[in-house]
């Protein structure tokens, strides 16, 4: 039987994450053979993540990165089951080093192939799953394009936004990051009127009619009615539309104009836990 030595254990808890003791256990079993007992860790891994398949992942950490010439931008959710480890320094860092590995890839199925220190992604997040006895994901993969990206994460990383700009011009970066906060704050659901899908339109005109039935309104006025109420709906819900948080005065979209007549917001994404 091979001699397991305390550096033998330190080298394969650096290279995979695990704890010491699953480690020593892993070389022991594995008489010293450092790949078969990576892999014996990873099989620990699938197994644990098979038996918390479903248990809920809620908390975690979301990051947002733009790349240097601010033309791309990427939210990724590492998600885990307790607030405990979601706050934890190494799981944030792997989460940080996640995201920045996602500004590569147009999509999370492409991301999660890609290779992580040896191994994928996928299988990174299965290996974390047994070292750390949590169910972790990724839950969330947004990417967003345009002409200068800004970008926001809420406190504690709970929150993440991006926003793109019509153009790169001085003073984007602030305006790009009040607004990505914005998004943050008040979570709309579109970007302005022609992003809202056609069935909840037609939800909140039911909504409405509804209502104005309980109130008594006559029949033949519950279309215009409801078109000002939908009116209303668009303004509190889409981006541009919203009243600006740090001046209620003008919309966002007036506020992105204070900077530049031409300038205006063409896209946004935004992720959060739960």
């Amino acid at each position: 039987m091979a001699t397991i030595t305390a550096a033998d254990v330190n080298k394969l808890r650096t290279i995979t994450g695990a704890g010491m003791m699953d480690c020593k256990k892993a070389l022991v079993e594995s008489d010293g053979d450092f790949d078969l007992a990576i892999e014996n860790l990873r099989k620990k891994g699938q197994k644990v993540a098979s038996n918390r398949a479903d248990r809920l992942s809620t908390e975690g950490a979301v990051i947002a990165v733009v790349n240097a010439d601010k033309t791309a931008g990427v939210i990724v959710s590492l998600n885990c089951e307790t607030d405990f480890v979601g706050k934890n320094e190494s799981f944030i860092k792997l989460a940080q080093d996640l995201a920045d590995l996602a500004l590569n890839f147009e999509s999370k199925e492409a991301f999660l192939a890609t290779d992580f220190g040896g191994i994928t992604v996928a299988e990174k997040l299965i290996e974390q799953t047994g070292v750390i006895g949590e169910k972790i994901e990724i839950r969330s993969f947004e990417r967003l394009e345009g002409a200068f990206i800004g970008s926001y994460i809420h406190a504690g990383n709970k929150i993440a936004t991006l926003t793109a700009l019509s153009a790169n011009i001085a003073g984007a970066d602030e305006v790009a990051r009040n607004v990505s906060m914005q998004a943050a704050a008040m979570a709309p659901i579109a970007l302005n009127e022609e992003g809202v899908d056609a069935d909840t339109i037609a939800k909140e005109i039911e909504i409405a009619k509804d209502l104005l039935r309980q109130e008594g309104k006559p029949e033949a006025m519950l279309d215009n009615i409801a078109k000002g109420k939908l009116a209303r709906f668009f303004k509190d819900n889409t981006l541009v539309n919203q009243d600006y948080i740090k001046d209620n005065k003008m919309s966002v979209a007036a506020y992105v104009k204070s900077l530049d007549k031409d300038l205006i917001v063409t896209g946004f994404k935004r992720a959060a836990l739960g």
